[in-house]
């Protein structure tokens, strides 16, 4: 008797049970479903960030090739910062601190 009252319950409400079931198979089932569409989201938000942050970046260093190409105080600074260099009648020193070379050996 109740198998018979269910029946004649999905037969009745057969557009709501129909959508019901379209509704799970959608979010859940399908090969686009709610949680891949959740993750994509995200990976975009992540790639978009990830773009403007590159931008960033291009732009800053356009900048900077530019003032090394265009001025040779610049460019002899960048050089003696970056890549220690020097002019032959000079010498360097680096001096290096007990406490940034014991962290250093900890990391």
């Amino acid at each position: 008797m109740k198998r018979l009252r269910l029946l004649v319950y999905i037969i009745r409400h057969k557009y709501l049970f129909t959508f019901f079931l379209f509704f799970i198979w959608i979010f859940f089932f399908d090969k686009n479903n709610l949680i891949s569409q959740i993750e994509l989201a995200k990976k975009l938000h992540q790639l978009k960030n990830d773009k403007k942050y590159y931008l960033q970046q291009i732009k800053t260093d356009s900048i900077e090739t530019i003032e090394l190409m265009t001025n040779p105080v610049n460019l002899e600074k960048f050089a003696r910062e970056r890549y220690m260099m020097k002019r032959d009648s000079e010498d360097i020193y680096l001096i290096v601190h007990k406490e940034d070379s014991t962290s250093a050996k900890k990391e």
